[in-house]
């Protein structure tokens, strides 16, 4: 198991660590986005599209904070801010390959299953004799 304990939903989890910094959409999509080298905000949003400037800022600064993103600002008028991976951050590229390779070979799947469970929804349990709006 990956946790120093037998119980591998604590806080101080590594795994658990990894799982939460994951789990959050923007950050795999960053990280993934900043493969190829480095970019500045305005780039990334036109590669990623769908994300906000102020999530865009704030993604890039959870992952800076997390030491998997490097921010650089070079000084021109106007200042020009670029971001990178950092060598911790560019182990996690692999992993990302490996949920996107399993969600290009799996997510028909998934999304069936959603379908399905959108037009199978449980109808209320019905009182034994009684029609459901029926006075007594």
């Amino acid at each position: 198991m990956w946790c120093v304990t037998t119980d591998a939903f604590l806080a101080d989890c590594r795994a658990r660590l990894a799982f939460d910094l994951l789990s959050n959409t923007w950050n795999a999509v960053v990280l993934w986005a900043l493969r190829e080298g480095p970019s500045r905000p305005v780039e990334l949003r036109e590669r990623i599209g769908g994300i906000s400037s102020k999530v865009l800022t704030e993604t890039l600064r959870r992952l800076q904070t997390n030491g998997l993103v490097d921010r650089q600002t070079h000084p021109e008028a106007p200042a020009r801010v670029e971001y990178r991976l950092t060598a911790l951050g560019r182990t996690l590229l692999a992993p990302i390959d490996a949920v996107g390779a399993w969600a290009f070979e799996h997510g028909d799947e998934v999304l069936a299953a959603q379908e399905a469970a959108c037009t199978h929804t449980p109808q209320p349990p019905r009182l034994a004799g009684r029609v459901p709006g029926e006075s007594e």
